[in-house]
């Protein structure tokens, strides 16, 4: 029976954020490559966190408000990052979006970042595959909630 799988569907060249990264560089970084978020990095290239369009406006604003800048992605960026590995289910994360969750996910393999996988692979691998996402194989749900530093 088929299965739809992120590694089909998932954008392999993710341009991510590293660690050190200013709030002004990670703007600069997300206008450029016209993206509404992206994962950020250590030096060996494991996730450490998420930072979105959402979290940078809002410390703009305060920044703003307050007249300072933050100096570091680290300080805005979502540590509890939902990731998913490249085996996992087309159809399982289309399910969980249904709900409050992430609209980008990191996908990991062996403790690096592969990956990314968002809203619109999902609806594209959906329309690909027409109505037979319904008779899929379902694997177990592979996401991983984790705080800080992905292994």
């Amino acid at each position: 029976m088929l299965s739809i799988l992120v590694k089909d569907y998932m954008q392999s060249n993710v341009q991510a954020i590293p660690a050190s990264a200013s709030v002004r560089e990670v703007v600069e970084h997300l206008l450029k490559w016209n993206v509404t978020g992206a994962p950020v990095v250590d030096q060996q290239h494991r996730v450490i966190g998420f930072v979105s369009e959402q979290d940078c406006i809002k410390d703009m604003l305060n920044s703003a408000f307050y007249a300072e800048e933050s100096d570091s992605v680290a300080r805005i960026m979502r540590r509890d990052v939902l990731s998913v590995t490249p085996d996992t289910s087309i159809v399982e994360i289309a399910e969980t979006m249904l709900g409050n969750k992430p609209k980008n996910y990191p996908v990991i393999e062996h403790g690096k970042l592969v990956g990314l996988i968002n809203r619109r692979h999902i609806l594209n691998a959906l329309r690909e595959n027409n109505g037979s996402y319904f008779s899929l194989k379902r694997s177990s749900p592979e996401f991983a909630v984790h705080s800080g530093d992905i292994q």
